[in-house]
């Protein structure tokens, strides 16, 4: 088990801006031996979880990893049915959009799709974000309840303040994160499970912040709600909120 947990650590470090790696990086990391961690790399090399880069020492996942990622997005109907809704709302509006899932405080995408505006935020799919400090993170966070968020960020600078935005969430049943994690760009979110596996995805799109007005934010999230609510009554979510709009521009 040790190979197995050593070999998921190195792969991990790909979720943390990191497109490459070299084994003194991965000694450094994780704290193995030198001659440890190049026998590591080259037995994921052997078996396809790796590559190098060309004809340098640097590493990155292998094209394995590329099948397996697949796999995950085509076994879950809910990530499909996501992906279809976010897609459709990428089209209408020309922003880019994702559909994002949460690994305890962080929350990262696992399907982009490019927006065709002139003037778009660039895809970044597999950047991790903090859960707290973002709108898809936010989303996921707040259909846990209270207490398991406290559980979660036990030892937070401000759990009080955190916990009032979850609640603002629920209440208004989308998240709007401005320029938390990227200068000049702001993204919508909304979330959906499915209660029969026990998944639950963000739908989120991004855009620059001085492109799009209050009335044109909400008619992105009327989308996205709309898709969200479709696919809530038909998996039975029932702690599914739909979007609550102030700004919406009348059809």
């Amino acid at each position: 088990m040790t190979i197995l947990h050593n070999a998921a650590d190195v792969l991990r470090c790909f979720g943390t801006g990191c497109s490459d790696i070299t084994v003194t990086e991965v000694t450094a990391r994780l704290g193995l031996p030198k001659a440890s961690a190049s026998r590591l790399l080259k037995a994921m090399r052997d078996c396809g979880m790796l590559e190098t880069i060309g004809e340098t020492r640097r590493h990155r996942p292998g094209r394995m990893m590329l099948d397996l990622a697949a796999a995950f997005r085509h076994s879950s109907g809910l990530i499909g049915r996501a992906s279809e809704v976010v897609a459709a709302t990428t089209r209408r509006f020309g922003h880019t959009g994702y559909v994002s899932l949460r690994d305890g405080r962080e929350v990262t995408a696992i399907a982009d799709f490019e927006g065709t505006n002139q003037l778009r935020v660039v895809s970044n799919i597999g950047r991790r974000l903090p859960a707290h400090a973002s709108s898809t993170g936010r989303t996921l966070l707040a259909r846990m309840t209270d207490a398991e968020v406290a559980r979660l960020y036990e030892g937070h600078d401000d759990l009080p303040a955190l916990l009032a935005r979850l609640q603002q969430v629920r209440t208004e049943g989308f998240a709007v994160s401005t320029q938390e994690t990227t200068m000049g760009v702001e993204g919508i979110a909304i979330a959906v499970a499915d209660p029969a596996t026990d998944e639950a995805v963000s739908l989120c799109i991004v855009y620059p912040h001085t492109l799009v007005t209050p009335g044109e934010r909400d008619e992105m999230v009327a989308m996205l709600g709309e898709g969200a609510r479709e696919i809530a009554a038909s998996l039975g979510d029932a702690a599914f909120t739909p979007p609550l709009l102030k700004n919406r521009i009348p059809e």
